[in-house]
């Protein structure tokens, strides 16, 4: 017999009772039912067992789990086949049932019995043993020890009309005739039903969501639709895939196509979509859209999650508004009865943006986005050889017809002279001498080449496109050798980036949840994300906005159209205009303005070191800073001072460098605080830019704490956080972790891939990260890994013992598919004792030979590499709010130009001879750029290093990336998994 619950998964229910007596009675009543003992928890005997102990109540003396025997299609042998593979998929989900002995509570007394139903095919054995209340035919009545009243009833859902035989859930599909098992009137039937619906609520069927991809495809979509896909079957709904977009909606039948959890299997790494897009001209017509929600009703589908832009979405919100008309019509028609189309009522929409050009309003990015830029940035870093060696200018046309998102990023992260965006148009007729001045300026000042990117959709202030041709024009009438380059197509190609893994993965997996979440009354949501927070937001006002900045460039009105834009395209775009464009004296600040700005690198070298130095370098060149580059970190300092003033031409190039070009080490600023302090008064820095992992961290700590002693340490400091370990306490983001995660997850591709080929082989790849699990997690997560090794879960023979379990469970559901190599993530430094070659080891001993294992460990190719499209362009906004940071500082300090001593140092001496600061708080003006949620702000480093520092771990106290093991346990079937192993546990014992 099983269990059968009100919404979705498995039914439980946990009794409690003080009384000893009653808990043995009541563990053997339902023993008697068929219940099977899963867990036996004794507090006094087992209470530091961690493993027992999970997921039991505080006040419990003692805990049994009861689980009943799932009934399931069974092969010619007479076992059970896991419910992935069968055939009929009308599987029962079993009933668990916890019994909890506790410290008497006035409350026990008091509460009231409850009234449990459950579903089952053996009335027979329950008349003959038990005697139970015989309400009808068709419901059946007992109390337990306790006082609950538990009915049962063959019916299998309270829509049936008739019972259900335990054939059903035993026979395979094709061999089913039919639900009945014998006959019943129709009003005992009608008495069952009521009283059934009575004592569970108001039962649902199951909830069935589809999920499609339309418009323009983008990498990434493969992974949104296999995070829907798992996400819904763990939650216990019906997951369908629509081919072809709204074509598939329109024609239904085998392009709706219910998925299984092996379905989606590789699909993370796979770009496009593999469900295919297609526009719909009849989609468009109200009677097309009656067909597509008819295709629907059939497959009894009432929630849609929909991956595509904001046409895709507009036609889905309108499909939504429209809907009980359309049911309405389909009645009308005779299509269906009034009774059929009941159940659905209400079509809930779920939007994910999946597009390259990042045009939707609201959201950061979108799915695509930022593998469309690494692509852009890949091929310009490739034209860049070839312009230097010829002295070439280059035009470079981009995707973007209304959205020059993609122009601008790529802009920023290679270092273009100009760029041409339809959000902020040129000067009609005039906009050829400020590009030639420009790259002319760039030319004087000594580079060899010059790189230009233009929107698809570029136009002038009066509307009139800006073709690459129009820009070749002009370039060759200054006289370079210009040569156009349409990328087209290419941008669109390959698989997704880490972050657009990440980004699809967790949408696809909100999006489930918003539809179980949402009722009728809710707007439907668009799925999106602020800095590094996923967000939720009014789907038709995220698509009216959009559309709001398409209809300010017909108007003209471009400060309303980049206005319009978030908050990040404005201030990079003016940031891009400041670094490069600006660079001719117009933004040159006051004499007495001007700064001395130092910059130094300290700790492990981090992709992106160089493109921060850089933008740094040219936000303070082109408003009259002068910056230093402290030479080889602060050992360099102290032992040789080497300090070299930067020039344009020294960091112009340092766009796409990775390493440090001016020096690292994991030398602090302790070290010798005197002689640091010396060269700095020497240089009389105004301000200082560390960046760095936990090691600059420190060293801005040292420093603010040196502030007593050395009175010109109290210049304004901050910390750009790079490292790959992402161990900077207070920030959840470090320059250098796309880098790192881009590179292991082409890593992780193609070790899957040899694992695939040679089948039944699993990987245990070593990853870096220090004490902070954050690169073993996220890896995991975008990789599919079978299971994650991390500092903050140690590993023990238990975890060792359930993983390899859980292979061999994995293994087994093998039938010679494609893509079934494993991974498993362990972070280097998970355990002492269990390394990365012990753990493989004892795998491969206890497989017996069943799956071959292999250890990777990609070492320090991890911390080296091209700075990615995304690491270029935070760098690039993070350096240029430190120098602001730092002017903002120096602009309170009111000492008089005259002492310059008293402004150098920040302090002056009052008539009674004592000091007084000339900046108020200047205890915050040593500070971390931190990112948490959607803010990004500057933490003292002060209040930081005393409440959110683990000194020890050299970490973050706070571990922000626990949703995604989460998550990962659910996407790579490591909870399923668990629980068929505890399910054939039982079969083997009872």
């Amino acid at each position: 017999m099983s269990g059968k619950e009100p919404c979705f998964g498995v039914a439980f229910r946990s009794l409690v009772t003080s009384s000893e007596d009653l808990f043995k009675k009541t563990i053997q009543f339902y023993h008697s039912l068929g219940f099977a003992t899963i867990k036996d928890f004794n507090k006094f005997k087992h209470g530091e067992n961690s493993l027992l102990a999970s997921g039991t109540s505080e006040d419990s003396l003692r805990e049994v789990w009861l689980e009943s025997f799932k009934l399931s299609e069974i092969d010619a042998s007479g076992f059970r086949i896991p419910q992935q593979e069968a055939s009929n998929k009308e599987q029962s989900q079993g009933a668990l049932l916890k019994i909890r002995l506790a410290i008497e509570k006035d409350e026990f007394q008091a509460s009231n019995s409850l009234e449990i139903t459950y579903f089952s095919t053996e009335f027979k054995d329950l008349l003959s043993k038990f005697n139970p209340e015989q309400i009808n035919s068709n419901l059946l009545a007992l109390n337990d020890p306790l006082g609950n009243k538990i009915f049962f009833t063959n019916f299998a859902s309270p829509l049936d009309n008739d019972p259900t035989s335990k054939d059903f859930f035993l026979s395979a599909v094709d061999a089913i005739n039919g639900t009945s098992s014998g006959s019943t009137s129709a009003s005992s039937n009608e008495d069952a039903l009521t009283k059934l619906k009575t004592s569970l609520g108001s039962l649902k069927p199951k909830k069935k969501i589809a999920v499609m991809t339309s418009g323009g495809d983008s990498p990434g979509m493969c992974a949104a639709v296999r995070a829907v896909v798992r996400t819904g079957i763990h939650f216990g709904c019906d997951v369908y895939a629509v081919y072809e977009g709204y074509e598939g909606l329109l024609k239904g039948g085998d392009l709706l196509k219910k998925m299984e959890w092996e379905d989606v299997r590789g699909w993370l790494s796979e770009g496009g979509t593999l469900i295919g897009t297609a526009r719909s001209m009849e989609f468009r017509k109200r009677e097309g859209r009656k067909q597509a929600a008819g295709n629907l009703i059939k497959e009894g589908i009432d929630a849609l999650v929909v991956c595509g832009g904001d046409g895709s979405l507009t036609g889905a919100d309108l499909f939504r508004s429209e809907w009980p008309s359309l049911v309405a019509d389909l009645v009308k028609d005779g299509v269906f009865t009034q009774q059929q189309v009941e159940p659905y009522k209400n079509l809930t929409i779920v939007g994910l943006v999946g597009s390259i050009d990042n045009d939707m309003s609201g959201t950061d990015s979108t799915i695509g986005a930022y593998s469309a830029l690494e692509r852009i940035c890949e091929m310009v870093d490739y034209i860049d050889a070839t312009a230097k060696s010829h002295s070439r200018a280059f035009v470079v046309e981009v995707m973007g017809r209304h959205c020059g998102w993609l122009a601008l990023m790529a802009g920023i992260a290679t270092g273009a002279d100009y760029i041409f965006i339809p959000e902020r148009a040129v000067p009609h007729g005039k906009w050829q001498q400020e590009l030639q001045e420009v790259c002319q300026r760039h030319r004087n000042k000594g580079r060899r080449n010059n790189t230009i990117i233009v929107a698809e959709g570029a136009l002038d202030d009066q509307l009139n496109p800006v073709t690459a041709e129009n820009v070749k024009d002009a370039l060759v009438d200054l006289g370079l050798d210009t040569k156009v380059t349409i990328l087209g197509h290419v941008q669109r190609g390959g698989t997704a980036v880490a972050h657009d893994r990440w980004l699809a993965t967790l949408q696809g997996v909100d999006a489930v949840k918003a539809v179980l979440e949402n009722t009728p009354e809710t707007p439907s949501p668009l799925i999106g994300i602020l800095e590094n927070k996923i967000i939720r937001m009014p789907l038709v006002e995220s698509v009216k906005l959009t559309k709001s900045v398409a209809d300010a460039i017909e108007s003209k009105n471009f400060d309303k159209a980049i206005g319009l834009r978030d908050t990040e395209f404005k201030e990079l775009y003016e940031n891009f205009l400041s670094t490069t464009v600006k660079d001719d004296g117009s933004e040159l600040l006051p004499e007495g303005d001007r700064l001395n700005i130092g910059i130094v690198h300290v700790g492990a070298p981090s992709a992106a070191l160089n493109a921060a130095t850089r933008a740094a370098t040219l936000y303070c060149l082109s408003h009259g800073h002068n910056p230093f580059a402290i030479m080889n970190g602060f050992s360099g300092l102290i032992q040789t001072g080497n300090v070299k003033q930067l020039s344009w031409i020294d960091v112009e190039n340092w766009h796409n460098m990775g390493g440090s070009e001016i020096g690292t080490n994991r030398s602090v600023a302790a070290e010798d605080m005197g002689t640091i302090a010396y060269y700095f008064q020497k240089h009389k820095f105004d301000g200082l830019i560390i960046l760095g992992g936990f090691e600059g961290f420190k060293s801005l700590k040292q420093l603010r704490d040196g502030r007593k002693e050395h009175p010109i340490f109290n210049i304004p400091m901050t910390l750009v956080p790079c490292t790959i370990s992402n161990n900077v306490p207070g920030t959840e983001y470090s320059l250098g972790v796309d880098t790192c995660l881009n590179y292991l997850v082409n890593y992780t591709d193609d070790i899957k891939q040899s694992a695939s080929a040679t089948r039944k082989r699993v990987f245990v790849v070593e990853v870096q990260g220090g004490h902070s699990g954050y690169i073993a997690s996220f890896t995991g997560l975008v990789t599919g890994a079978v299971s994650v090794y991390s500092p903050e879960d140690k590993i023990n023979l238990a975890s060792i013992k359930e993983d390899l379990t859980l292979l061999k469970e994995n293994f087994s559901h093998d039938k010679g598919e494609n893509r079934n190599g494993k991974i498993v993530i362990r972070n280097e430094e998970a355990s002492g004792v269990y390394s990365t070659q012990l753990i493989a080891d004892i795998i491969s001993e206890q497989s017996k030979g069943k799956f071959g294992v292999r250890t990777a460990i990609p070492g320090h190719a991890q911390q080296g590499g091209v700075p990615s499209s995304k690491d270029r362009v935070t760098a690039s906004r993070y350096a240029v709010k430190c120098c602001k940071f730092i002017e903002n500082w120096n602009k309170k300090n009111q000492a008089t130009s005259a002492d310059s001593d008293a402004h150098v140092l920040r302090f002056t001496f009052n008539a009674q001879g004592e000091k007084v600061p000339t900046v108020e708080h200047e205890d915050e003006s040593a500070a971390v750029i931190c990112v948490n949620g959607s803010k990004i702000s500057f933490k003292p480093i002060a209040d930081l290093w005393e409440n959110e520092t683990d000194i020890e771990l050299r970490k973050g106290q706070e571990v922000h990336w626990k949703e995604f093991n989460k998550i990962s346990d659910i996407l790579s079937g490591r909870l399923k998994l668990r629980a068929e192993v505890a399910a054939a546990e039982n079969q083997r014992h009872f």
